[in-house]
């Protein structure tokens, strides 16, 4: 992946929800070179030195959004602007800045009050240092891997109602959301220059991010709630063809518990031999099969929007799962003689190998037909 002519992207808070897709959406791409930053190097000056000088672009995401004293959100927050504007002083580094700032802005909340300071410290530094800041003011976001009762309320919403536990909605108002794929192409279109936003003093940028989706919060709950007993309860896929439900639905396939799958089918045996159904879908989709000899593995990738299953009809099988950036591997063993099923979750690479000494068939459904300019598809080993 590297290159001469990569731009090199550090971001911090890589490790946090937004920072963790933006990270794997820019480990896809042959022009960027990530540089790796730890939440230990605001405390390490020199770790911190060589970061900002080595990077072109510093995604600014690190922050603190939850604490019992909100004076200690505002100086935390205020305090990691602070040693990111230093360090680049220190060193003379002039990267491109930018700071992922927040809708609650121009609200009376210290949160919101660090987020406003943070904006204007950048400013400032770029105006004087001849570097650049772009402030994105973000509105609420959601999406695969949000942490319940912290980063947003579909986050809460799925975890709960993947589990059977009662969500309770507070305040049943729309809510602007962005989805954080779509989150993600602002920040990727800033990196690369092709959107700027609203120029402010010498070099500073604010782009204003609009949500996307206005949504009721019950309605959001009734979708999950759909999901949970049409999909999870009797393995249907719903409609994926509205943007947003597509998106939820998503979002909520990564919180069903581990222990869900595999999946048993219903089969219906007779003196003639049997029958299972395999996939029932409101949606369009591609059926397919393969047949894999013993020993051999097929798959090793990953999607980032797309639905699949994986069946098991005839053979012995073990599928094998695991999250982008992460080392956990998740083993289901199937075996044809109870025909089950296990559905892919976006960002999960995964593969399937037969384990038996005779023919292994499985079965593949996925929602979207294979395009190869647009393939979705990449390949990562899972072990």
């Amino acid at each position: 992946m590297q290159g001469h002519n990569n731009i090199r992207v550090g971001i911090t808070g890589q490790a946090g929800f937004i920072g963790y897709h933006l990270y794997q959406t820019l480990a896809l791409r042959e022009d960027v070179t990530l540089v790796d930053f730890e939440r230990s190097y605001f405390q390490e000056n020199r770790k911190l030195e060589k970061f900002v000088s080595t990077c072109d672009v510093i995604v600014h995401l690190a922050a603190m959004n939850r604490h019992e004293d909100p004076q200690v959100i505002y100086d935390t927050n205020v305090d990691l602007v602070q040693k990111l504007i230093q360090t680049c002083k220190a060193t003379g580094a002039k990267p491109h800045i930018l700071f992922s700032s927040s809708s609650q802005e121009e609200k009376d909340n210290l949160y919101g009050k660090s987020k406003k300071a943070g904006k204007q410290l950048f400013m400032e530094w770029a105006a004087r240092s001849g570097g650049k800041a772009t402030s994105l003011t973000i509105p609420n976001v959601f999406g695969p891997f949000g942490k319940p009762n912290y980063n947003s309320v579909v986050a809460t919403f799925c975890h709960k109602v993947a589990r059977d536990e009662e969500a309770n909605i507070i305040n049943d108002g729309k809510v602007g959301l962005i989805y954080i794929n779509e989150l993600i192409a602002h920040f990727v279109s800033v990196i690369f220059g092709t959107t700027s936003g609203e120029t402010i003093g010498a070099n500073g940028y604010a782009l204003n991010i609009a949500p996307n989706h206005y949504v009721k919060v019950s309605k959001i709950l009734a979708l999950l709630k759909q999901y949970k007993m049409d999909y999870m309860e009797n393995g249907i896929f719903p409609n994926l063809e509205d943007p947003f439900e597509k998106a939820l639905f998503n979002t909520f396939r990564c919180y069903v518990p581990e222990e869900h799958y595999p999946v048993k089918f219903t089969k219906h045996t007779d003196n003639r031999g049997s029958f299972v159904e395999i996939a029932r879908t409101q949606t369009p989709g591609q059926f397919s099969f393969s047949t894999t000899v013993p020993g051999i593995t097929r798959g090793n990738h990953f999607h980032t929007r797309k639905a699949e299953r994986f069946a098991v009809i005839s053979g012995k099988a073990r599928i094998q799962l695991r999250r982008i950036g992460t080392k956990e591997v998740i083993n289901y063993d199937l075996d044809g003689d109870e025909p089950a099923y296990v559905d892919m979750p976006i960002w999960y690479t995964h593969n399937i190998t037969n384990v038996g000494d005779t023919e292994l068939i499985t079965l593949f459904w996925i929602n979207e037909p294979y395009d190869p300019a647009d393939a979705d598809t990449y390949f990562e080993n899972v072990e």
